[in-house]
C-alpha cells in the first residue's frame, strides 16, 4: 500500500514527521508538503505562477504552494503513480465544525477525495498540542479500518484527537460537526511605518457543541471522526427557489 502525506503546518512540522513514522510500518510512505506554514490556506489552488518541488534532507518533498497544490500535483503526475491514500496532518491545533472550511489540513484531504482516493484529515486539539505520538497511533488505527473497506465511493474522514497521552484517551466517537460562534473582531495594530495594519481575530468559541458534536467528543476526552462530504447544495431549498424564480 502507498500513502501521501501532507499537512498545511509545513514540511518541517513534528505532526507530519510523527505521522510519517507511525504509519511507515503499514505502508509506503511518500511526503509532499507545503515549504511553510499554510495553516488557513482553505483549498486555494495555484494558478498564477509555476510550482516547484524540492527534497528535504528527510527526504520529504516541499513545494512553494498550498495543501491543495500539494496533494494535486502529487497525485496528477509528480510521483508517476496513483496513491492508495492521501492521509493530511498531523495539524497543530483541532479542526472542528467551521474549522474545516477554513483549514488547509481538512484541504489537503479534499482534494486527494475529489480525485477519487480515500483521504483522511488528523489533527491535535489544544493551543500548543505536544502529544503527536497519539495523534498519529489514532490515524494508524483508523487507515487501517479505512484500507479494509470495499465501498465504491471514496471516503473523506475528519479526524480530531484530544491533545493526551494514549493511555489517557476514553474511547472514539462518529460525530457531527458542531459550529462555533462568530469570529474574535481583527486586532489592529501599527507597522514600524506607522501604517494601520490588521490581525485577523481568534475562531469563535463553540456554539453548538452538544452530544454527538466533534466538539463535545474531544472535550470529553475521545477521539472524534467525522465523515464528510463536498456537496454543498442546500436541498431543502430548491422547491421554494424554484417557485420563487418560476413565479
Amino acid at each position: 500500500m502507498r500513502i501521501l502525506l501532507s499537512n498545511d503546518d509545513g514540511y518541517f512540522a513534528p505532526g507530519i514527521a510523527a505521522l510519517a513514522e507511525a504509519l511507515k510500518e503499514f505502508a509506503e510512505i511518500y511526503v509532499v508538503a507545503p515549504e511553510r506554514d499554510r495553516s488557513g490556506a482553505s483549498h486555494s489552488l495555484t494558478l498564477d505562477r509555476p510550482l516547484s518541488v524540492r527534497r528535504a534532507p528527510s527526504g520529504f518533498h516541499f513545494v512553494n504552494g498550498t495543501p491543495t497544490d500539494c496533494v494535486h500535483l502529487a497525485v496528477t503526475g509528480f510521483l508517476g503513480f496513483r496513491p492508495d491514500m492521501v492521509v493530511s496532518g498531523v495539524n497543530h491545533g483541532a479542526n472542528m465544525g467551521d474549522d474545516t472550511i477554513y483549514s488547509g489540513t481538512v484541504a489537503a484531504a479534499m482534494e486527494g477525495f475529489l480525485l477519487g482516493i480515500p483521504s483522511i484529515a488528523v489533527s491535535l486539539a489544544g493551543r500548543q498540542p505536544s502529544h503527536f505520538a497519539t495523534a498519529a497511533a489514532v490515524a494508524l488505527n483508523i487507515v487501517r479500518v479505512a484500507a479494509k473497506q470495499t465501498e465504491l465511493a471514496p471516503v473523506l474522514l475528519n479526524v480530531n484527537v484530544p491533545d493526551l497521552p494514549a493511555s489517557e484517551l476514553r474511547g472514539t466517537k462518529v460525530t457531527r460537526l458542531g459550529k462555533r460562534h462568530m469570529a474574535e473582531p481583527v486586532v489592529q495594530s501599527s507597522n514600524p511605518r506607522g501604517e494601520t495594519i490588521y490581525w485577523v481575530g481568534a475562531a469563535g468559541a463553540a456554539q453548538d457543541a452538544g452530544e454527538g458534536t466533534d466538539f463535545h467528543a474531544v472535550a470529553g476526552g475521545f477521539v472524534s471522526v467525522t465523515p464528510l462530504q463536498v456537496d454543498l447544495t442546500q436541498y431543502s431549498s430548491l422547491s421554494a427557489w424554484q417557485a420563487r424564480l418560476t413565479s
